[in-house]
């Protein structure tokens, strides 16, 4: 697992039941991923993050819940990030970007 991925894999494995949507980065802005299996199980976010970076795209999360984990939103991106969205649920974010 990618060093800068730790954070994100620590998440996953204490929280298993976290579910993810992914989201690209499309002319300056954040588009989610509209395919009907486009959200992620708890078991498959670190793996899909790290093959997205090894790909080639750097990768950004934001943990979003009240009080606890609840959902992981997944952004990724070639070239520069755009600013993340706001939200009032905001845990944590991360990023493999330097």
């Amino acid at each position: 697992m990618l060093d800068a991925l730790t954070p994100l894999t620590a998440l996953c494995r204490k929280h298993p039941s976290l579910e993810a949507q992914v989201i690209w980065a499309e002319g300056g802005e954040w588009q989610p991923q509209e395919e009907e299996d486009a959200g992620l199980d708890g078991e498959e976010i670190a793996f899909y993050a790290e093959g997205m970076v090894q790909e080639g795209y750097a990768c950004a999360w934001q943990i979003l819940g009240i009080g606890a984990p609840e959902f992981v939103r997944l952004f990724f991106w070639i070239g520069e990030m755009p600013p993340l969205p706001d939200d009032p649920d905001l845990i944590s974010q991360g990023s493999t970007a330097a």
